[in-house]
């Protein structure tokens, strides 16, 4: 274990207030002091924030001799605004306390440009950002002054970002950043890592472990965590909003002194709020937080929980990443959590203090989500957390990245080349890739270099790479980013005032005196002008906006702590009766999916032959099985009809039986029709928009204008074509072909369902539906509309065909008169 002193201002400090300093706060100083990175592990509550600024505080302290030079000192990143902003609140209190000449500030996209211009010019001493901006800083002329003195990045909850594309730009900017200032250290932060060893490896310098301490934090209190049930109801079949839990859900409120109930989507935080809105009786303070919200709604919202004035907030993941409100007494999740390390990040947010017990209640929308939300329980009870896996860094991101390089001065391929292989998600590139995003920066590549607009940098005689003019650094600047959202329209009043976004497609839809309900508030539509929605307060609301983009995966942690419980059936008398007796009929009538099992399930229904594949690999997944699925049973003329997924199963169906569905499930399925499927679905073109938009091949923003969702779909689309036609081995292609893969189509998961598929399988033949089926079956018809939207309309369908699914003629023997009654 490193040793180290604590400065006696700070041992001061932390005595005046009766704390002490804990061990891994003074590891992650002592780390510093031995001139170490960090990676620091610790439980919400912990101090961690605080112990990754520790060693920064020590060195403004007079104790430790002069303070360091003016300029910038410390970098603190974070994936959220709303956590740096609470930072720079929770910061500043102990910095004046304790006398300190530092000087603190924020930079992200909500900063003014004035500011931030002056910000280069005179840093802070520290400054909290967001990998976006931080690029963008990187790409400016005066970056290699401004980050010359630096000495600390803090990178905090790096969990949350750093195996996706932002996590990517942050390496590439962490290499840039230690190119310039050799001597900088690096420290990462997070309470819910799974494997810390692998971000210690992310974390480090050409992968060098070794050059990483790993600080693990002093336990705290176990989380309390309980999952709500109805009162003299059953647990729902089928929908995922929980509104059937919204009085009991009101009543915790009054309970409470403050209630923080996140949901999985912005059109759930809206829903939801408006519910609450509708049982609100005694007029409580409530809000509501999400990323749509415009910048000073959410200000607004923040500045009301960090002094105590609201009863409840209403937010989804925008708030679940480390914000430190010490009033939260009780957190709530509304729907299945999908992972156990995201529940135990937004258990966190309640009682925000190492030695008190956390207070969370789980509040499960339908039947597989109770016992995806009891996995989750006691995995959180048991510490175990879950987690993505690291993957290659993109093309598309690296592609931005040398854009940005080249808008802060002319560079030798070669030596950017060894900076951009020193990042573990980079290390892959070899000299052959490496010449290919260089031509394709250069160029746009083989199919597009005719055009002018596509040059973006020249290759001086000396091999010196320069931009090709320096109007591209200006559109660079406007366009780069990791972050593409479906094209979104301002939400504003007739004066100017903002009041969010919703997207261009759920705009479209309305026309001038329709009514919605955005951000709380009842609107009219007044008309569609350029890119701004004009509203008006209206007296009754309509629809509620939602948002397209991918849904939150089941981690491969819960679904197999899932399978395990459905088999356990000594672990079954905790749940309630009606859920207990939903697998006590399944396991009679026919039999249960567990870990060492792919049930497969084939019966008649409603003059249709449906097929239901147990698979528990999540939604994204089991959408593509169900397109592979109906495309072989074409082949074969079984006649599909369609399928329906959720994250647990698939249902397909169709005109004739599945008498073996053994050849629609085998491997090779993924050589050759996954592949015609991804070229010719909207997959591969959606996965290419979004890889040309951070490219920076297409630009959306352009000085004084910005292009609308269709436009740049137009132009990316017409590219597509031309590179799938005349270069198909294209950076962004290959780029697109791994976003497909990974992300929208879930392969690896699909991939190893398939792989064991054919020894694993058991097909059950039944008369009719299966109770198991209920859940998926009744979405049919309702899977494209909005979560929560048609909760109450699937309440009597799902009772209906519960009926037929539970009925028993000739019950088991474990079966009460009650349970059969019932």
């Amino acid at each position: 274990m490193l040793e180290t002193s604590i400065p006696p201002e700070i041992a001061k400090w932390f005595a005046d207030r009766g704390w002490r300093v804990r061990r891994h706060q003074a590891e992650m100083l002592a780390a510093s002091d031995a001139a170490k990175h960090a990676m620091l592990v610790a439980d919400t509550g912990a101090g961690k924030t605080l112990a990754g600024f520790l060693p920064t505080l020590a060195d403004f302290c007079p104790s430790r001799g002069p303070p360091p030079d003016d300029g910038l000192h410390t970098l603190y990143v974070s994936p959220l605004k709303a956590l740096a902003h609470d930072v720079q609140r929770n910061l500043v209190a102990p910095v004046e306390e304790m006398g300190l000449p530092i000087r603190i500030e924020t930079r992200s996209g909500d900063t003014p440009s004035d500011r931030k211009k002056r910000q280069r010019a005179r840093p802070p001493h520290i400054l909290l950002t967001t990998p976006e901006s931080l690029s963008l800083l990187l790409s400016y002329p005066d970056s290699f002054e401004l980050f010359r003195g630096l000495r600390r990045v803090v990178i905090d909850e790096v969990h949350a970002f750093a195996t996706g594309k932002r996590g990517d730009l942050l390496a590439l900017a962490l290499s840039r950043l230690q190119a310039i200032a050799p001597g900088m250290l690096r420290a990462a932060l997070s309470a819910t890592v799974a494997s810390p060893e692998a971000f210690r490896e992310w974390l480090a310098p050409w992968g060098d472990i070794d050059s990483v301490a790993l600080v693990e934090g002093e336990p705290g209190a176990p989380a309390e965590v309980e999952i709500l049930l109805p009162f003299e109801q059953r647990v729902p079949w089928g929908g995922h909003a929980a509104t059937w839990a919204i009085p009991q859900l009101y009543e915790e409120i009054r309970r409470n002194r403050t209630t923080l109930i996140f949901t999985n989507t912005r059109f759930l935080a809206e829903y939801i709020f408006q519910c609450l809105g509708d049982a609100n009786d005694d007029t409580l303070p409530i809000g509501i937080h999400h990323g749509s919200l415009s910048k000073e709604a959410r200000r607004k919202v923040e500045g009301a929980m960090a002094r105590g004035e609201l009863r409840a907030l209403v937010a989804t993941a925008s708030l679940d990443l480390g914000v430190d409100w010490g009033d939260i007494d009780c957190v709530v999740q509304m729907g299945a959590p999908k992972g156990s390390s995201r529940l135990l990040q937004r258990i966190g947010r309640a009682n925000h203090r190492l030695d008190c017990p956390s207070r969370a209640i789980l509040v499960p929308g339908n039947r597989f989500e109770f016992l995806e939300a009891t996995a989750a329980k006691d995995a959180v009870d048991q510490g175990q957390r879950d987690g993505e896996d690291f993957r290659p860094g993109g093309l598309d991101v690296l592609a931005q990245h040398v854009m940005a390089c080249a808008c802060a001065a002319p560079f030798g391929e070669a030596a950017l080349l060894a900076e951009v292989r020193s990042s573990l998600a980079y290390a892959w590139i070899d000299e052959e890739v490496w010449r290919r995003v260089l031509h394709f920066v250069a160029t746009g590549g083989y199919a597009l270099e005719a055009y002018d607009k596509f040059r973006r940098i020249v290759r001086d005689p000396d091999g010196t790479w320069r931009l090709a003019h320096p109007e591209f650094a200006q559109r660079h600047r406007m366009n780069a980013g990791i972050i593409v959202d479906s094209e979104m329209v301002d939400v504003r009043f007739r004066n100017g005032r903002s009041l969010g976004k919703v997207e261009e497609g759920f705009a479209a839809t309305l026309s001038n005196g329709d009514t919605f309900r955005f951000a709380g508030l009842d609107l009219q539509v007044e008309g569609l002008k350029d890119l701004d929605l004009i509203v008006r307060a209206a007296k009754s609301s309509g629809s509620i906006p939602s948002y397209t983009g991918l849904r939150l995966p089941l981690s491969t942690h819960l679904a197999d702590r899932v399978r395990g419980m459905m088999v356990d059936r000594a672990g079954w008398a905790r749940f309630p009766d009606d859920v207990r007796e939903w697998l006590e009929v399944q396991d009679w009538r026919s039999q249960l999916p567990g870990p060492d099992n792919l049930l497969v399930e084939s019966f008649p229904h409603a003059k249709r032959e449906y097929t239901v594949y147990y698979t528990f690999t999540g939604w994204n997944a089991n959408q593509s099985l169900g397109m592979l699925i109906t495309k072989r049973m074409e082949e074969r003329g079984l006649m599909p009809g369609g399928f329906v997924a959720n994250d647990y199963s698939l249902a397909v169906w169709g005109l004739r039986p599945v008498e073996d569905p053994a050849p629609l499930l085998s491997p090779d399925i993924l050589a050759h029709e996954f592949v015609d499927w991804v070229q010719d679905s909207h997959l591969l073109r959606r996965a290419f928009r979004e890889v040309a938009v951070i490219s920076g091949l297409v630009e959306r923003q352009h000085p004084g204008k910005r292009k609308s969702g269709k436009q740049v779909t137009f132009s990316t689309d017409l590219i597509y074509d031309v590179l799938r036609k005349y270069e198909p081995d294209h950076v962004l292609i290959q780029a697109a072909w791994a976003d497909a893969r990974m992300k929208m189509t879930d392969i690896g998961r699909l991939g190893d369902l398939l792989d064991s598929a054919i020894e694993r399988l058991i097909h059950v033949k039944l008369d009719r539906v299966s109770p198991l089926a209920v859940p998926v079956l009744v979405m049919i018809g309702r899977e494209s509309l909005p979560q929560g939207s048609v909760d109450e309309e699937l309440l009597f369908e799902a009772e209906t065909l519960a009926g037929v699914a539970m009925r028993v003629e000739d019950p088991p023997d474990y079966l009460s008169d009650d349970e059969i009654e019932g």
